[in-house]
């Protein structure tokens, strides 16, 4: 499984070993073990000239998914899941208000971001919400629990 983590912001206790790791862990408890995955950690700045550029919301947000699933395939990139980018310095922010640690709210981040890919969104309806949330309880115990 191909996991790249990109750090163009470095943040204290925020290691790439650690996200890469807890990268592969998840998409093992997915079902997605073969899946490859890009995840960039950056700053309040990129993440905002994304959410902007993409999403036509001028303002920086903590996570954003590009699913690489939807829409027209090319044949062969069946394995291909997509990107994940965090900004670390929004996550240090509400790290801070839930009195969590920076690294705790990046894990937090990518489980949201991952499930983004495979197709869950909490926008949709109340139903969908609770759904994702509900997987994203369970697969923060996978990471927790060893």
């Amino acid at each position: 499984m191909p996991v790249t983590v990109v750090a163009r912001r470095r943040t204290p206790g925020v290691r790439v070993t650690a996200v890469r790791a807890d990268t592969r862990r998840l998409l093992v408890a997915l079902g997605e073990a073969r899946a490859e995955v890009t995840v960039s950690l950056v700053d309040d700045a990129e993440i905002h000239r994304l959410n902007r550029d993409y999403r036509r919301k001028d303002r920086p947000t903590d996570v954003l998914a590009f699913a690489m699933r939807e829409g027209r395939r090319a044949p062969g990139d069946d394995a291909i899941l997509g990107d994940v980018v965090i900004s670390v310095d929004t996550a240090a922010r509400q790290a801070r208000q839930r009195r969590a640690t920076t690294a705790d709210e990046v894990r937090a981040l990518l489980i949201h971001g991952l499930l983004h890919l495979l197709g869950y969104d909490h926008e949709r309806s109340a139903a969908e919400a609770r759904r994702m949330h509900a997987m994203e309880r369970r697969l923060h115990k996978v990471l927790t629990m060893g």
